[in-house]
Formats: structure tokens, sequence, C-alpha cells
């Protein structure tokens, strides 16, 4: 098999294919196509399409993987390696026309991330890291940024759209964030918000009630940058617990601190 620096470019090609046909949807896409999954979580064929050709493409790369999809295209167990799949993170975004939106793929062995490709569509930016191996952008090394305090920094965060019974404590939250810091960004996918904090366009994020095809990338991409990922309580459960904190390293205990003062 190839060494896991050769499988992350591999991974990184079948990303572009994959957003190149998202890209191609994108520019003739109705709204009357959207179909509901549940409260505010809506899908569409270019979803679905675009999980269809990662799969075929992916099961290439390391035939007997086993896959962890949004879309359920495949679902096939493996104790070694498993692919964490979203096809198209920020669809909401997608449907209403917002360019802000990504394709996420990382790769685990044995429970652990070993390799994550985040491809923003819009602004061709392909991120991506192999465990140990740093991270990169468009093949240009990238690391989170030095700042040292909230005060200097800009976060970004995730609206909640179910689970409400969380909101008084995430507007409380929001508070304290928008009087100590540079500000907060919305941007609608978790998979991108990761990616810039890897590249020091934000400090930290920080959401709630997400799951593991969110954040399994970006998380493996924003640690290799040399940041830090935690779950709300600073613990490991940040990729299948549905909560998580990312940040330069340097503002994360503040970051934490503030999060656990509200959702206890």
């Amino acid at each position: 098999m190839m060494q896991l620096p050769e499988i992350t470019l591999q991974v990184c090609q079948a990303a572009r294919r994959s957003g190149a046909f998202i890209a191609a949807e994108a520019k003739q896409f109705s709204a009357d196509r959207v179909e509901y999954k549940g409260l505010n979580d809506l899908v569409s064929y270019v979803d679905r399409t675009a999980e269809e050709m990662l799969v075929n493409d992916l099961e290439k790369i390391i035939p007997r993987a086993g896959f962890i999809t949004e879309e359920n295209t495949a679902s096939a167990h493996s104790d070694d390696y498993s692919w964490i799949i979203d096809p198209l993170d920020g669809t909401t975004n997608f449907i209403h026309g917002i360019p802000a939106f990504a394709v996420s793929i990382a790769l685990q062995y044995r429970g652990e991330l070993v390799s994550g490709v985040v491809y923003e569509v819009n602004r061709d930016e392909c991120f991506y890291a192999t465990k140990g191996e740093g991270a990169c952008m468009n093949g240009a090394p990238i690391r989170v940024t030095a700042a040292a305090t909230l005060q200097r920094s800009l976060l970004a965060t995730g609206f909640p759209y179910t689970m409400f019974e969380q909101t008084e404590a995430y507007l409380k939250t929001l508070r304290y964030f928008m009087e100590h810091t540079h500000g907060l960004r919305r941007i609608g996918s978790a998979a991108v918000d990761l990616a810039y904090v890897a590249c020091g366009r934000f400090e930290g994020f920080f959401e709630y009630n997400l799951n593991a095809w969110d954040v399994a990338a970006g998380a493996l991409i924003v640690q290799e940058a040399g940041g830090a990922v935690s779950d709300f309580k600073g613990g490991n459960d940040y990729v299948f617990g549905r909560e998580i904190i990312a940040s330069n390293t340097l503002i994360h205990a503040e970051m934490e601190r503030a999060i656990r003062s509200e959702f206890r």
C-alpha cells in the first residue's frame, strides 16, 4: 500500500474531482430539488452524487477500508482503515447560493486520525495534513497564529439549527466572546472554519451538535498546523462527541474556561 503522505495527495485529487462537480452544479442549481432529512437538515442530489464519486475514488486508494458517510452511500466497516466523509459541508450555503462550502475527507487508522483533506470549492483552496507531517494549503505549509490572548483573536462558530435547549448557554457564551475578542464569524461550514484556524485566518472555533464528518478532517489539519483541539470539557471526544473547540493552542485554555462556564 502507498505511504500515508501519498494517500493524502491522492485524496486531494479525489476532493478536487468531486469539488469540480459541485462547482458546476452550483451554477445551475434549483432550490426545488432540495429535500429535508430533518428539521433544517437539507440535502440534494448534489450531496449524494458527490459522495458516490468520493466513495468510488477512495475505494481505489484503500480497497478494504470502511466508510462513515453523511449520505450513507457506503457503510462497510473495517477494524483498520475507515474514511469519514462529508461530500458537501455547507449544504445550506450551497442551496442559497452563498459561496462557502467544502468537501471534507478524513482517514482513521484503528481509531486515530491519520489523514485529512478539506477542499473549499469556491476559493479553490485545498487544505490537507498527514499525521506527523504538518499541514499545507495548495502545496504551501500553513501554521496557526501566534495571538496569545482572546483580546487579540478572531473566532468562528456555528449557530445551532436543532437542539435548541442549549440556546441560552450558547447566547451567553457568544456574549462573552463578543466582549473579549476582535469578533465572531459564522461562515456556515465547520470544515472551512477549522481549515481557517489551521491557516491563521481565525484563532479559534467552537460549535456543538456536530457530526464526525463535519470535523474529522479539519481537526487533524488544525493539530498538524500547531493548533489544539478538544471537546468542551478539554477531553479528546471531539470527533464523535458532537462538540469541539479548536484553537491556535495559545488561547485554548481561555476558550475552554469560557465555554465550560455555560455548557455544564
